[in-house]
């Protein structure tokens, strides 16, 4: 635009836009980008149209355009506004890239509206403003698991519409899902949008399917002045992993293993086993077969992996096999793998094969370690030889017999026992044995083997299959060896004897002694010798002439030992010996020495002290002797004229009062003297000891302080500072009295601690502070008023004293506390008995200014006193005011939990950071109420119970009981048994109504009910049968109906004549302490059937009366039991021992009450004399025991004699002002000694079994009370076990294979 002036041209401020401006780095254009040629030459081009532009003239001239504006280039994101004008009335159209358009500049209107118009073309240049588009959206596909590793698994395709680097798509695989097991590395994308595979894939060990996300992005460029990358929205290809066969079957188990008898017929089935195909996408069909096995034939294989018997098994064949036969099964799958092979896998089964009892024992004549039980080693005819005379149990020698039976276990047992002319001499040993065992035919009666009598003896050696009792008998001839039956003995069996003691060796002590034997020649040879004992080191015997000397002379010191018991032994040629006992008596000669006991210390104060010490000493020589007789004599020396000793009793003593500064000061108060003790032998010998004596200083100096009083202050709350400090001097120049202690009194005093510490001859200071764990509370009291003490250790010399004003400053730090009150315990009724708030909790704070709210801390869930975790969380909740309320109502259930605890805070809030802002917690105890919503239900049992009616005396006998609980509490659990109904079952099944015989009582422990069945009349002992008693457990509500539950009792009869008396040779309390034994050796097992029956005696004995009865009702016999009892020599072993004489029915033994009486009456008198005899010799004991006590005590009292104020019993040394029971100050850690006397009590309870339980007779039965169904209730099984324990005689539940019940009585 061109104006008009007057006179002159003027160039207009708008024609400045003309020059196109180069825009700098700041502006958008990136440091260092290369700008477009045809942008340069635009400046240029202003430049050469500027001074047509500007020319101004005062006429209205029509503006004008170069010949060179032709074209313009733009770029694309150039915003409206901001294209340059080239005419200030030029159209701004909206450009994009690859747009062109004519621009019409026109010149100023000015007066005449004179304008200009050129076409120009604009060419727009491109920019990065498009990002990369996926073509297609269904990218999923399906690759087999054996794709090759480098395979192309997918192609994708993104577009960009931009040109050039921002045009050009790079494309990215972001996730890869699954990501585990190195998933994200398995794929990779090339630049053309394939998708390759890198790794590896399984169906079945790592991913049937992979989801992969991709991403495509341009390779950057300019778009607003700025490089920038645009990308794609993300997509996600799926995969499809297509499973291969290419794994072989497995099975589904590691190990098979599985038993089958031997006499399992022809197609029996043992065993499955069961493959399956790893190819878990296919799932091929799979074959069994058996490809190998140790015993082939003997089984076969099913197409579906059954195992089944295919021939006659065996099991002694596999011996040395372990009686086990391997089978390996292959599994086959039916189809070829992808490599045409077949995909299979094997496996060993192992088949144990059991044993029947299809072998008798046989006779071997070898040794058990080297018998391979061959036909040709059976024999029946055998040889032995033995001494006559030998002991019992002596075995046959040269016999070499084995019994061999191939079955096992109870199949494989054989009994042995002896028989023939014989047999009553001699013993079978194993009597009992299973499968193989070496046999010995021992000595039983010693004096029946006798060569003499008889040289050849013959018995016959019976083997007896257990189970089948087929048997084997093998003759044994005993050649008997005729023995040197005589044996030397001496004249007497005690000789005396006397020799001083040091003899030389040699000497002679007698060789007068000699045995003698009528036997002759080897027989009658007699050699001696001492036994290892008490002086065989110390004393010698020719082994031919019977001569006793003195081996070691060194070695016979009266002193030591002054008496020997030797035991000298002669023994002939055929080793027979005899002994007699040589008691041999020291002399006494002077050989020791004057002992000299203890050492001798003596303190005693100066002036008042006196000193009167007793020498202890002894001689070993023979008491009552001048050798032992003491004489006590004082040696000169420096102080010796001030002191005299006794020379009879060895008393010490001063002889007149002592001066501590009349001794030389270098000694520090000691003086030292010599007594001599010496003895009256010939020659006499002698022993000195020294004895020092210290005279003490005596103290006369109190300590002062350094002030009258002391004024400290502390703030409240802050243990273990240090509060001030205190000072005293003592004007006593030794350390014994210028020590000071200090020590606080008054109010409070027990708050502080007064540490002191030396600070020179004579000073102390004291330290002043609170322990380590105690602070002070201004709340409780503001100001402590004390008193400080200085004192010596004498408590004689007086104190001094000072006051010490402690002043505590206030703080805030008091927590606050819940009242206990509000803490007592309530009660709530169960299943939504009560709502709202059953309970208010107080808190209460001392500080002014104090916020309080209440905190629930924890709730605890009991049940019977046992945590049963968070059952009861959600029943209660507690408000910050302390209300409590009820949450769940309904959830509220007794048998679940009987007592909720609420564990609450009190917490001020506004409590100094410092200090403990919450109150200890308090327990709100709320005790659920039961409701009876339980029935009774009794404890688990399946028994049959028995008795002999003969036995039943009502109302007293107990003959069964029944246990039940409820769960519910008070009357709501309390049970009731009665007698619903009772029928009697004959044997030949008529069911006959019986009622009015039987009553049940009602007891209760621990919670369970126990219902005792009673008889009410006598029953008929010609009823043989089983009694059906239908018992009813009822519970007594206290309002409501009551539950109820019902049992049947299964009650059978057994005769009296089966009663069984063991009687004992020990006392009843005895019996009943050994009763675990006395069951064990009940050849392994019976248990209580009938109940104790006691029988009073006045005699040492007790019996146990007990009956032996199977499940069915029938019973063992005395003569059976008896059998049973001596074929098991291990039981019957400890029977014996536990004190087992008699076993026979009652009647049998009554007749010896009067033997016992009289056997009772003479063991009571040699008891009295032997009590007699005890008691005299402990007399004598006690008496000089009493006196060596009295002498040893006298001693110590002399000993411990001091001068008084020296060293008083009471210590006060600088330390703190803690003392502990003898006022001894734990600072300067001074040893103590306590004088006193400790005893030992130790007490004995004596426990004692009233019930025992015997386990089964035969180990193949069921035993007695099994626990087959186990009570989930712990209790429950406790109980159970119990109940076992309390059955008695009469009817009683048996649910093992047979049992005995006893009872014991003694004196």
């Amino acid at each position: 635009m061109v104006p008009k002036s007057a006179g002159r041209t003027t160039a207009s401020p708008d024609s400045a836009h003309l020059c196109w401006r180069r825009p700098s780095s700041a502006s958008g254009t990136p440091s260092g980008a290369q700008v477009p040629p045809e942008v340069m030459a635009w400046p240029w081009l202003s430049c050469l149209l500027l001074p047509a532009l500007i020319v101004s003239v005062a006429a209205n001239v029509a503006p004008t355009f170069l010949s060179n504006m032709s074209a313009v280039t733009l770029p694309e994101d150039l915003p409206v506004g901001e294209l340059p004008s080239l005419s200030p009335d030029c159209a701004k159209p909206l450009l994009t890239r690859g747009s062109q358009g004519l621009l019409h500049f026109l010149g100023s209107p000015g007066l005449s509206h004179l304008q200009v118009q050129k076409e120009m073309q604009v060419i727009v240049e491109d920019r990065n403003d498009n990002a990369p588009v996926f073509q297609n959206t269904d990218f999923s596909t399906s690759i087999n698991e054996t794709l090759l590793v480098g395979s192309v698994v997918f192609s994708v395709l993104a577009v960009d519409k931009d040109t050039g680097s921002a045009g050009a798509v790079v494309y990215s695989i972001e996730r890869v899902i699954p990501s585990s097991d190195g998933s994200e590395y398995l794929f990779s994308i090339l630049p053309n949008g394939s998708i390759i595979l890198n790794g590896s894939l399984s169906y079945n060990n790592k991913s049937a399917f992979y989801q992969l996300e991709l991403k495509a992005c341009d390779s950057g460029g300019l778009y607003n002045n700025s490089i920038i990358v645009q990308c794609s929205s993300p997509v996600f290809v799926s995969i499809s992993v297509i499973d291969q066969p290419d794994l072989d079957p497995q099975f589904v188990r590691e190990f098979y293993s599985a038993s089958v008898a031997e006499d399992a017929p022809q197609g029996t089935s043992v065993l499955k086993v069961e493959a399956m195909d790893s190819d878990r996408g296919i799932n091929d069909l799979v074959i069994y077969s058996i490809s190998n096995s140790t015993r082939p034939d003997w089984f076969k294989i099913t197409s579906d992996g059954v195992i089944e018997v295919s021939s006659t098994l065996d099991r002694e064949q596999l011996l040395e096999e372990d009686e086990e036969v391997q089978v390996q099964v292959t599994a086959t799958e039916k189809n070829l793998n992808i490599y045409g092979q077949e995909a299979k896998v094997s496996i060993w089964v192992t088949l144990r094969v059991t044993d029947v009892n299809d072998h008798k024992p046989e006779f071997y004549n070898c040794s058990l370690s080297t018998c391979t039980f061959t036909p040709q080693e059976a024999q029946v005819n055998f040889t032995g030889y033995v001494d006559e005379h030998s002991s019992t149990r002596i075995p046959i020698d040269d016999l070499t017999m084995v019994v061999y039976d191939p079955d096992k276990g109870s199949n494989g047992t054989f009994w042995l026992s002896l028989e023939g002319p014989d047999a009553e001499a001699f013993s079978v040993s194993p009597e009992r044995a299973a499968g193989s065992v070496e046999v010995q035919v021992l000595v039983k009666t010693p004096s029946q083997v006798d060569y003499e009598q008889q040289m050849v003896m013959w018995v016959q050696v019976v083997a007896t299959d257990s189970v089948s009792k087929n048997s084997s008998i093998a003759m044994v001839t005993i050649y008997l060896r005729d023995i040197n039956d005589h044996r030397p003995t001496f004249p007497q069996s005690l000789y005396n004897l006397n020799v001083s003691e040091h003899s030389e060796a040699g000497y002679v002590v007698t060789d007068s002694i000699h045995a003698f034997d009528p036997d002759t020649g080897e027989g009658g040879r007699i050699t001696y010798s001492l036994l290892p004992g008490n002086g065989d080191d110390v004393f010698a015997v020719d082994p031919d002439s019977g001569t006793v000397t003195v081996r070691n002379g060194t070695l016979l010191d009266r002193e030591k030992q002054a008496v020997y018991s030797l035991t000298l032994q002669a023994t002939d040629g055929g080793n027979q010996s005899s002994s007699t006992t040589l008691h041999i008596i020291l002399l006494d000669i002077n050989d020791n020495k004057p002992v000299v006991t203890g050492s001798y210390n003596i303190f005693v104060q100066e002036e008042g002290g006196n000193v009167s010490v007793a020498i202890q000493a002894h001689d070993d020589d023979q008491p009552d002797t001048n050798n032992s007789l003491l004489h006590f004599s004082l040696l000169p020396s420096s102080y010796s004229h001030n002191f005299s000793v006794d020379p009879d009793k060895g008393i010490l003593t001063n002889l007149g009062p002592l001066d501590r500064e009349a001794i030389d000061p270098t000694l520090g108060g000691r003086i030292v003297l010599t007594v001599r003790v010496s003895d009256c032998g010939v020659p006499a010998l002698w022993t000195d000891v020294n004895v020092t004596i210290t005279v003490e200083d005596i103290n006369d100096n109190l300590p002062i302080f350094s002030h009258p009083s002391y004024s400290f202050s502390v703030k409240e709350r802050d243990p273990g500072v240090l509060i001030g400090e205190v000072e005293a001097w003592d004007a006593d120049q030794t350390e014994a009295n210028n020590r000071i202690s200090f020590s606080l009194s008054g109010t409070g005093a027990n708050n502080f601690i007064l540490r002191g510490t030396v600070l020179g001859s004579g000073g102390a200071k004291g330290f002043l502070s609170l322990p380590s764990d105690t602070s002070l509370d201004y709340e409780t009291q503001p100001f402590f008023s004390l008193t400080v003490s200085a004192e010596n250790p004498d408590p004689q010399a007086g104190e001094a004293t000072a006051q010490v004003l402690v002043t505590v400053e206030d703080v805030n730090d008091t927590p606050p506390t819940l009242d206990a009150t509000s803490l007592r315990g309530i009660r709530v009724a169960e299943n939504g008995s009560q709502h709202g708030i059953v309970a208010e909790v107080v808190a209460q704070d001392v500080d002014t200014m104090s916020q309080v709210e209440v905190q629930l801390v924890n709730v605890i869930c009991t049940k019977a006193g046992i945590d049963v975790g968070s059952l009861c969380h959600g029943w209660f909740s507690v408000l910050d005011n302390g209300s409590v309320l009820i949450n769940q109502s309904e959830a509220i259930d007794y048998e679940t939990c009987d007592l909720v605890t609420l564990v609450v805070r009190a917490c001020d809030i506004t409590t100094d950071p410092r200090f403990q802002a919450y109150s200890d917690n308090g327990s709100l105890p709320i005790t659920i109420e039961d409701v009876n919503d339980n029935a009774p239900y009794f404890l688990p049992e399946d028994k049959t119970f028995g008795g002999a009616p003969v036995l039943a005396q009502p109302p007293d006998d107990v003959y069964s009981h029944s246990q039940a609980r409820d769960d519910d509490s008070g009357n709501n659990g309390a049970i009731l048994f009665s007698i619903f109904q009772v029928d009697f079952v004959a044997k030949d099944g008529t069911v006959i109504p019986f009622q009015g015989f039987f009553r049940i009582s009602t007891s209760v422990e621990d919670s369970v009910f126990t219902g005792n069945i009673e008889l009410v009349t006598s029953l008929d002992s010609t009823l043989q049968g089983t009694y059906q008693v239908t018992v009813k457990a009822q519970d007594r509500p206290s309002e409501g109906p009551a539950l109820e539950a019902k049992i049947m009792l299964n009650l059978f009869t057994v005769d009296q004549s089966y009663r069984v008396r063991l009687q004992f040779s020990i006392s009843k309390e005895d019996v009943g302490a050994n009763m675990e034994e006395i069951k064990a050796g009940l050849l392994g097992g019976s248990r209580l059937l009938t109940p104790p029956l006691p029988r009073s005696r006045a005699r040492g004995r007790s019996y146990l009366d007990a009956y032996f009865v199977f499940s069915n009702g029938s019973a063992l016999t005395l003569d059976q039991l008896s059998m049973m009892i001596r074929n098991d020599q291990d039981s019957l072993t400890q029977l014996l021992q536990l004190g087992l004489v008699v076993l026979g029915s009652q009647e049998s033994q009554e007749s010896e009450l009067p033997n016992t009486l009289r056997n009772v009456v003479i063991g009571l008198g040699v008891a009295l004399v032997l009590v007699i005899v005890i008691m005299t010799m402990i007399l004598v004991c006690v008496q000089k025991s009493y006196r060596r006590k009295l002498r040893a005590m006298k001693a110590a009292k002399e000993a411990q004699k001091t001068a008084v104020g020296v060293m008083p019993p009471v210590s006060a040394i600088p330390g703190t002002n803690v003392y502990n029971t003898e006022r001894a100050n734990p600072m300067l850690n001074l040893p103590t000694k306590d004088l006193g006397f400790e005893s030992q009590s130790s007490s004995s309870h004596l426990i004692l079994a009233l019930a025992l339980h015997l386990p089964s007779l035969f180990p193949q039965k069921e035993a007695l009370c099994s626990l087959k169904e186990q009570d989930p209730e712990p209790l429950s099984r406790v109980l159970s076990a119990r109940k076992c324990d309390r059955e008695r005689v009469g009817l009683r539940a048996v649910r093992g294979q047979w049992g005995v019940s006893a009872g014991f009585v003694g004196s």
